[in-house]
């Protein structure tokens, strides 16, 4: 397991090593927001007149709704973790962590069957009366989705409640003050989609320009050109692609000839990023959890094709390319492999050590399986997740390759050095043990129903290699020596020392663990995986 006293030499080390790669704007954010909200703790919440907020009519098609995170009668589904409001709603409620308090502030449950009209106004209404005393609800964050929820719940149910109107501008007030500019990343994106709702919704030109001029700035950076968001999560792919569709959804249907242009660099933008999702989703519809990724948050890639083809839009699929994974498709296996750098510098909060992991489905079924993610509260868990060792590739003397700590930071990361790919292998270089004067080179050959891995370490002195595969819970196997037999493929380890067969939690949701198996293959400087995919 990780050893974190190894991963660098001390704390301030590790700290300029994960802070010089900042932004300024990132820093001078920071400090600027530390000012207002700690110092003079500007609230900036208050309603405005009334005259100052009229709505304007929208219209807007059918959009996915969400999973049912609400049941009844003040109970709310959040994570995989219930909690029953006996009297009124705790809009600061902290018991489950951070991100199930935003969750329950982000008001997706508006959308809920179980959730009638009436009951969503009263919640809403209730929010408003308690906005003074809410503290991680009034965060830009959960503000952004919050507000573009209330724009589509009222716009879809045709209200036009004034004391909401008011309350609802003064949020977005707030929100123009407070993007996310110390973070940036898919936090200032969801700040700038959230902003072009409150634009339409109020008629409001300052909302409009300051939205379309993020997103003009951002996708253009945030989207690579092979389709992938840069965080290179699949999850948060999903969330920035349906916060697009919703906004193209939302110009679409609110023609504004002013606007066009705008609209039509959106559409380009979504047909890349749907692209990239097909090239990445398995064919039984599953996603690879590499990264900060797991089920059930983001919508399904299949309600996102079928939502773009309610929207009329164009599916662009390009190779895999700038994102670092790549894809193994034909009729026996589908393998995703990720040979390139863990994400951009300045934002690696989602990103884990995971450098020359990989996936492997056979006929549809997960067999080898990223660990994936059950929280984001800063603990053992989450240490563990993001560890190299999680993962499927080498782990060198229990030292992460990439410096990854408190819960969403990076010091020392590994940067691929070489790549290259022919029609039938990549050939890949990382330097995250340059430090220990240590490269690592993971090959990948693939046929029809072989696959080969061969690692070579290049080193002057005896160390410990491990490498690690994790399986899926349902995968059941047999050991002889160096050989692994399932019931769809062979494993067969050349130039090893050892392989054990370890427990591990395979973490497919939130909240949500299955006891697994995983393999620590041991061996000296080369090793060659070789796995052969049964009829």
């Amino acid at each position: 397991m990780i050893n974190l006293n190894d991963l660098t030499d001390n704390k301030y080390v590790r700290l300029f090593n994960t802070v010089k790669h900042l932004k300024l704007k990132q820093i001078y954010f920071r400090f600027l927001y530390i000012i207002k909200n700690k110092i003079f703790k500007l609230v900036n919440y208050s309603c405005p007149p009334l005259t100052k907020c009229n709505n304007k009519e929208l219209h807007l098609q059918n959009t996915i709704r969400p999973i049912e995170s609400y049941i009844k009668n003040n109970t709310f589904l959040f994570l995989n973790k219930i909690v029953v409001f006996e009297n009124e709603v705790d809009w600061n409620y902290s018991d489950n962590g951070k991100l199930w308090t935003y969750n329950l502030n982000y008001f997706d449950f508006l959308m809920s069957n179980n959730c009638s009209v009436h009951e969503s106004l009263n919640f809403i209404n209730h929010f408003i009366e308690k906005s003074s005393l809410i503290k991680d609800g009034m965060e830009a964050f959960p503000l952004s989705i919050r507000c573009l929820n209330w724009v589509k719940f009222l716009t879809y149910n045709n209200i036009n409640n004034s004391k909401v109107n008011a309350s609802l501008y003064a949020q977005y007030s707030r929100l123009m003050n407070n993007f996310e500019y110390h973070l940036l990343g898919n936090h200032v994106l969801e700040n700038a989609f959230s902003l072009l709702f409150g634009a339409y919704y109020f008629d409001e030109e300052k909302f409009y320009i300051k939205a379309e001029k993020l997103l003009f700035n951002e996708l253009e950076e945030q989207i690579l050109d092979d389709g992938a968001h840069f965080e290179l999560s699949p999850m948060y792919h999903k969330l920035m692609l349906f916060r697009l569709l919703d906004s193209i959804n939302l110009l679409q249907n609110n023609q504004n000839q002013k606007h066009k242009y705008f609209l039509d660099y959106l559409k380009k933008k979504a047909s890349v990023m749907l692209g990239w999702l097909e090239n990445i989703t398995y064919k039984n519809g599953k996603i690879p959890l590499f990264n900060d990724s797991t089920n059930n948050i983001a919508p399904t890639s299949i309600e996102l094709f079928d939502y773009a083809k309610t929207l009329n839009l164009k599916i662009k699929k390009l190779n895999l390319k700038e994102s670092g994974y790549r894809k193994i498709s034909n009729l026996n296996y589908e393998m995703i492999v990720d040979i390139g750098n863990i994400g951009p510098d300045y934002i690696l909060g989602h990103a884990h050590a995971d450098t020359f992991n990989f996936e492997l489905y056979v006929k549809e079924v997960p067999i080898i399986v990223d660990t994936g993610l059950s929280t984001y509260e800063i603990g053992k868990r989450r240490d563990i997740e993001r560890s190299t060792s999680a993962h499927n590739t080498v782990c060198i003397n229990d030292i992460n390759q990439s410096d990854v700590w408190g819960g969403f930071r990076v010091g020392k990361r590994a940067k691929i050095i070489k790549l290259f790919e022919d029609k039938d292998s990549i050939c890949a270089t990382h330097n995250g043990y340059a430090h220990l004067d240590i490269y690592h080179t993971r090959k990948f050959r693939y046929g029809d129903k072989e696959i080969q891995i061969f690692d070579k370490i290049d080193s002057k002195l005896e160390n410990n290699y491990v490498a690690y595969i994790h399986f899926h819970p349902d995968v059941n196997f047999e050991q002889k020596d160096f050989l692994i037999i399932l019931s769809k493929l062979n494993i067969e380890f050349i130039g090893c020392k050892n392989v054990i067969v370890e427990d591990y939690l395979y973490a497919d949701e939130f909240n949500k663990t299955h006891a697994a198996k995983c393999l620590a293959v041991y061996f000296d400087m080369t090793l060659e995986t070789r796995i052969l995919i049964n009829n």
